[in-house]
């Protein structure tokens, strides 16, 4: 497992939820995952090509993802479950575009799909490559979430 790759996920993460979200975000120790079920309660995920194809995604507890609602937004929630898909979807994107461009700096270039977002107790999250899972758990004040990611050549 190269935990260089974890990096730029996590300074990603920080910076955009700090940011964005005004939730800072402390991260655990990255590990490999065994399974398809997601750590959450909402996961966005992107999927990846150019040096390498897989999938990039973040999977939120349902607290976290309510209070990132919350803070993006203020009181202006009209759709809480609309809102967390929209929320969710934009964060994922800009942590996957900010540590893609991290790992060009490693010198691996990739684009990304448009995020989808899966939502529901136990989803499974299913990642295209067949290579281990590196899973990066992170608390916050507001709950948990897990970054995954996943490269095949």
């Amino acid at each position: 497992m190269n935990v260089e790759l974890a990096k730029p996920f996590i300074k990603a993460a920080v910076d955009v939820l700090s940011m964005m979200a005004m939730i800072t975000p402390n991260p655990g120790k990255p590990y490999v995952k065994k399974t398809n079920t997601a750590m959450g309660d909402v996961t966005g995920l992107v999927g990846i090509t150019g040096d390498m194809n897989g999938t990039i995604s973040i999977t939120f507890s349902k607290s976290c993802a309510v209070a990132i609602v919350k803070n993006m937004l203020g009181d202006d929630i009209q759709d809480i479950v609309q809102d967390v898909q929209d929320a969710v979807g934009e964060i994922v994107n800009m942590v996957s575009g900010q540590a893609r461009a991290g790992l060009a700096e490693q010198g691996m270039v990739f684009s990304g799909s448009t995020p989808s977002v899966i939502m529901g107790d136990n989803h499974s999250i299913t990642h295209i490559a067949t290579s281990p899972i590196m899973a990066i758990p992170f608390s916050t004040d507001a709950g948990e979430f897990t970054i995954e990611f996943c490269f095949q050549k």
